[in-house]
């Protein structure tokens, strides 16, 4: 075997290792591969369907080459999670702006949280009398049920 193929599947395995653990726990490993292959894929179009190890690599691991560079060309545990918690925290900030925004500027104003607030308070209340009832609340359902409402019937503990 060509030292350039044994590189490359030890740069592969390695990136898949780094990559399943940073993953896992938000159970985003088969996004993770369809990236995977996406990018290849990519790679492996814009170079009429080969690729040298050293696009190969481009193609893996881009971000984390440059979080390396960035970084006086040293990573360590704790700017690799603060660079992880940042991308993660921002994917949650563009879906939260993306619900709530009602005019699409991308900004999010206390309009827009109210809005959505009456929205949802109107499909909660089934009959329309400006109150939601214990009855009126999904079973099971995207809301679920709320550990201190018993299924005895009483009521006492809802205000």
């Amino acid at each position: 075997m060509r030292k350039t193929t044994k590189l490359a599947l030890a740069f592969f395995a390695l990136a898949g290792a780094v990559g399943t653990t940073a993953y896992a726990e938000n159970n985003a490993s088969a996004r993770m591969r369809e990236g995977t292959m996406m990018r290849l894929n990519k790679a492996m179009k814009d170079s009429n369907g080969t690729i040298s190890f050293d696009q190969f690599s481009d193609a893996m691991n881009a971000r984390l080459k440059k979080l390396v560079a960035d970084n006086g060309g040293k990573l360590t545990v704790a700017q690799l999670a603060e660079a992880l918690e940042k991308a993660r925290f921002e994917q949650m900030a563009k879906r939260i702006i993306a619900r709530y925004d009602t005019k699409g500027d991308g900004t999010l104003t206390s309009d827009d949280i109210t809005g959505r607030e009456k929205k949802t308070f109107a499909m909660l209340d089934r009959n329309n009398d400006g109150k939601i009832e214990k009855s009126e609340l999904p079973k099971g359902g995207r809301f679920g049920r709320h550990p201190q409402w018993s299924d005895d019937g009483d009521n006492s503990d809802m205000q």
